[in-house]
């Protein structure tokens, strides 16, 4: 049975387990959904108020554009939560081919360092949605129903959480790979993202007044 086909109850039972999967990067799949669903929620509970009707169509246009892509981020991250234990599998799979002779240790090495691509390419994707989603609701801050802007900074935070964890799943992986420049480009481009996630999260932490 897939992840997202499990209840909460189970899921979270499968989390607290002696099993290494699903780990962090599927969890931060997870948080990143919740955080875009919440956002989402903000949004279903605006656009039929007489407030924003009031607003101009510009406005109007771009918070709905807004609303409509943000599905799009949390149907990818509830994939990603199944493709991240997935991904995670492949590599222990790898480990565990026969390593008695050179062509054993030739095949073993190609079929591990492939599986680590794809350990890194998962959690990059969930950290490059994560990001998506904070770019995204940073509009709703201005014109989001008031009465749920504390579910706009659970969005935001539940984002932040996502993007930073899954960071943590690619740089885990890195040293598995033997191609320097594709090592320093993944490595600084996970800083990038990390570096401006924080700096919208901030924002719209800060444009929270209670």
């Amino acid at each position: 049975m897939k992840l997202m086909d499990k209840n909460i109850r189970d899921f979270i039972a499968e989390v607290d387990s002696s099993s290494p999967a699903p780990g962090g990067g599927s969890v931060s799949a997870l948080a990143g959904s919740l955080g875009a669903s919440l956002s989402r929620m903000v949004g279903h509970l605006t656009v039929n108020k007489k407030k924003f009707k009031g607003l101009s169509e510009e406005i109007q246009g771009e918070f709905i554009r807004r609303f409509e892509e943000l599905e799009g981020v949390k149907d990818e991250l509830n994939i990603l939560v199944d493709r991240d234990t997935e991904a995670f599998n492949l590599v222990m799979a790898a480990f565990k081919l026969p390593k008695e002779t050179d062509e054993e240790k030739a095949a073993r090495g190609e079929a591990i360092e492939k599986a680590t691509y794809k350990a890194i390419e998962v959690p990059m994707a969930i950290a490059e949605n994560s990001y998506k989603g904070l770019e995204l609701i940073g509009y709703f801050l201005e014109y989001g129903n008031k009465n749920a802007i504390t579910d706009l900074g659970v969005s935001a935070l539940l984002l932040s959480a996502a993007l930073e964890g899954a960071v943590l799943n690619v740089k885990i992986n890195l040293p598995g790979i033997t191609d320097e420049a594709y090592v320093s480009e993944v490595s600084g481009k996970c800083n990038k993202l990390v570096e401006e996630g924080d700096r919208i999260k901030r924002e719209i932490m800060g444009g929270i007044k209670l």
